[in-house]
């Protein structure tokens, strides 16, 4: 089939070469020139396991094509996929600026029949608007053309990206023409042959699925924050609570892992937008206000400990290992790292920080200054720093020598945001151990 697919950010950039991979010929748009140009040249500008490998070996083959030119992407296919960013706005509604953008270039360019999909994540009733949109643009060039209009969310998560398109456990797809049906399955007939994952239903349910789907996973990590949180106070070990809880089936042990608080482009945003998108229809979510605003706290959670142990942090050095919100990716939006070395700055501290793959980001979004020195490893991060915070789960801090570690740090603290560490190991090699909801009183050792 002949694809384009507008927007080359984690989405657009995966789905496209995903699609590619298994014989479509796709094409790759965005206004962007320089993201174009680096693209062409083979440089991949995120991070995500595989995908410079999977973009290069179809740009080789000559299915997948990068251009600027929305007119030649309108034109050259017939599935149009729209997959650019939907950011929060100031009252954390998703901005539709850059959908419907597209979705008046479409209308502006075609000359035949289109099928356009929604992968962006959008609030419910944006087809709609992506319809009305398209179909105003044609009626000012005074042109009836025939257009579909679908939602196809994504499930992605990043650092699994690839994976999750390709052995994904669900396909979503909102509409309510066999046509568009019928040429759906044939766009995802390559990823669909051992049991049938294309799960149809109407648009607008399509659309709240991929909300729900998010708000699910985050108040399951805010609830457990929550558990974490109490858990300290009684002197519960909140990591047996989590055994104990998710060998239940129907909790499980996905996303019931404490730590500092949920990050990325994803749960943030969605959550918000959905939380706006009740308050619009006259509903008060209580439940999402209150998953947003665990989050919030509990990415305050890191600087409040390192506070209560070591007092004043004016003038100390703290390592942090980890910077990007999740393990796989070196993405920093709404990253506790962030919040965390802000802090860490206003009250007169110095960071240390190394990341296996966010230290350009992290260098991108604060630039040179005397309070960060962003290092080549972790062992150079914790040279000279009074306490060492874990921030990201990333499989490179899991071993670690404690009684090595022990000697680096000043203050032998280590604040554990993400629970790596065996509390009775780190503590019996001389460190003062702080974890997320753990019995910290029984095994932190005085200073």
């Amino acid at each position: 089939m002949n694809i384009s697919v507008f927007g080359t950010g984690y989405v657009g950039l995966v789905a496209g070469a995903c699609l590619a991979d298994v014989g479509h010929q796709v094409i790759c748009m965005d206004i962007d020139a320089e993201r174009i140009a680096c693209l062409e040249a083979g440089d991949i500008p995120i991070y995500e396991p595989g995908l410079t490998e999977l973009v290069t070996q179809n740009v080789a083959s000559g299915r997948l094509r990068f251009t600027t030119d929305s007119a030649k992407a309108v034109k050259e296919s017939e599935l149009l996929f729209i997959a650019v960013g939907t950011p929060p706005d100031e009252d954390g509604s998703a901005d539709l600026r850059h959908v419907l953008a597209v979705a008046r270039s479409i209308g502006e360019h075609m000359e035949d029949y289109k099928l356009v999909i929604d992968k962006s994540t959008v609030p419910v009733g944006t087809a709609e608007k992506v319809n009305a949109e398209i179909l105003a643009a044609l009626g000012e060039r005074g042109v009836s053309l025939e257009v579909d209009v679908c939602s196809n969310p994504e499930f992605m998560k990043e650092g699994a990206a690839i994976e999750d398109f390709t052995r994904g456990a669900r396909i979503v797809v909102g509409t309510d023409s066999e046509h568009v049906e019928a040429r759906m399955r044939a766009c995802y007939a390559p990823y669909n042959r051992n049991h049938d994952k294309m799960m149809f239903m109407s648009v607008r349910a399509a659309e709240l699925t991929k909300y729900a789907a998010n708000a699910m996973l985050a108040t399951k990590i805010s609830f457990m924050n929550e558990m974490a949180n109490l858990a300290e106070r009684l002197e519960v070990d909140v990591e047996e609570v989590r055994r104990g809880i998710g060998s239940d089936p129907r909790i499980g042990y996905h996303f019931i892992y404490p730590g500092c608080g949920y990050g990325g482009s994803c749960f943030p945003k969605d959550v918000q937008a959905l939380e706006r998108t009740a308050r619009e229809y006259g509903y008060h979510p209580a439940l999402l206000s209150a998953v947003e605003q665990v989050n919030h706290q509990q990415k305050q959670t890191l600087f409040t400990k390192l506070q209560s142990t070591l007092g004043d942090v004016s003038g100390k050095t703290i390592a942090i290992w980890g910077l990007a919100f999740k393990p796989n990716t070196d993405d920093m939006r709404e990253a506790p790292s962030r919040e965390l070395m802000e802090a860490l700055w206003a009250a007169g501290a110095k960071v240390q920080a190394f990341d296996p793959e966010a230290m350009s980001e992290c260098r991108r979004l604060y630039g040179d200054r005397s309070d960060l020195v962003l290092t080549f490893d972790r062992i150079q991060a914790v040279k000279g720093a009074d306490a060492l915070v874990i921030c990201t789960e990333w499989k490179a801090f899991r071993s670690v020598d404690f009684a090595w570690l022990a000697d680096e740090l000043g203050e032998k603290l280590v604040i554990d945001g993400r629970n790596l560490y065996d509390m009775e190991s780190i503590t019996a090699a001389g460190l003062r151990y702080v974890g997320v909801g753990r019995n910290n009183l029984r095994f932190a050792i005085p200073a």
